[in-house]
């Protein structure tokens, strides 16, 4: 719940697909107004490179940035969040 609006979003029924860089992150961009360059996606996905799609066509114009992005072709473990953490402090300077 985003403000009163709510913004999960897991499967692939419409409005979402399989492309999560032409739904899932279009809508949470403008549902939550929080850029692409400022999130972190972690992908357990086996069969497709959805950190790849969203890496290429969700950029900012203004800084040509999009979310930093991490597989986890095993699951989300502590360790693989602490990786996504550092690389989006890396990313951002903090």
């Amino acid at each position: 719940d985003w403000d009163g609006v709510d913004v999960n979003q897991i499967g692939r029924q419409p409005p979402l697909s399989s492309n999560k860089s032409m739904t899932h992150f279009p809508i949470l961009r403008e549902k939550t107004g929080i850029r692409y360059d400022r999130m972190l996606f972690f992908d357990d996905c086996n069969w497709g490179d959805h950190c790849g799609m969203v890496e290429e066509n969700c950029r900012e114009d203004d800084s040509d940035l999009g979310p930093v992005t991490m597989r986890t072709p095993y699951g989300l473990g502590e360790s693989e969040f602490r990786k996504g953490m550092e690389a989006y402090a890396k990313r951002s300077g903090s």
